[in-house]
């Protein structure tokens, strides 16, 4: 479970997240929704207690700040922060050993045949595309294997059959009971997958909606129709 209460964060006189409240359930993949600029990725790294911030976060029954929440989830950012001189192979193995896990050649190996990394396993970080850091940080996540994983925005520089792996690994993910929390703005590729979506327009959640509640209804006329009433 990931679940925020009032979360409150300001950038000078901006109000990025205002009163923010949402919770993202195990075994549902919940999104959040809206334009760029909404304030969700200030609300995901929030979570994931990159900024500071007013309000209540609290991961798999633990405060965002502790050990034991940051041991719960894997983070997925927009913009991959990789180690420029590590390989992609260390950087799962430099994972395993920050989480004290045992390092599982197999397991690694897996992982990166299955984002197509394998055969870049021996290259530099800084040697990659944005896909394939993209995917490389996915791995590093999955690693853990996360009761809790943030994601953001983690279509943005990858080609349709990467996506279909993201896509898939949610959807497995969720299957195992995990509690999924994904930002984005691309909507029409979410549509297939999503349970629970928040919409978030000016720092505020705008709208909360359940996919068995909207009676046919398409995620972005969900989408549209929140934004168009509270711009």
């Amino acid at each position: 479970m990931i679940s925020v209460r009032n979360l409150v964060k300001k950038y000078g006189n901006v109000l990025a997240a205002d009163r923010v409240s949402l919770e993202a359930s195990p075994g549902k993949i919940t999104v959040l929704l809206g334009p760029n600029g909404a304030g969700k990725s200030t609300t995901i790294k929030s979570i994931a207690g990159l900024l500071k911030y007013d309000g209540e976060i609290v991961v798999c029954d633990y405060d965002n700040h502790t050990k034991e929440a940051k041991r719960s989830f894997g983070y997925v950012s927009e913009i991959p922060a990789l180690y420029e001189v590590l390989t992609v192979q260390e950087h799962v193995r430099f994972i395993a050993a920050a989480y004290r896990m045992p390092e599982d050649d197999k397991k690694i190996d897996a992982l990166l045949k299955r984002f197509e990394l394998f055969e870049h396993r021996k290259k530099l970080a800084k040697e990659l595309s944005k896909g394939m850091m993209q995917k490389l940080s996915l791995v590093c996540a999955l690693y853990i294997e996360p009761k809790a994983l943030l994601v953001d925005e983690p279509m943005i520089g990858l080609d349709p059959q990467a996506i279909e792996q993201v896509l898939e690994v949610l959807v497995e993910l969720r299957e195992k009971g995990t509690s999924i929390l994904l930002s984005t703005h691309i909507i029409d590729m979410i549509e297939h997958i999503w349970d629970e979506a928040y919409v978030m327009h000016k720092g505020k959640i705008v709208r909360h909606v359940s996919k068995e509640h909207i009676n046919g209804t398409t995620l972005k006329q969900v989408f549209f129709e929140s934004i168009g009433t509270n711009a």
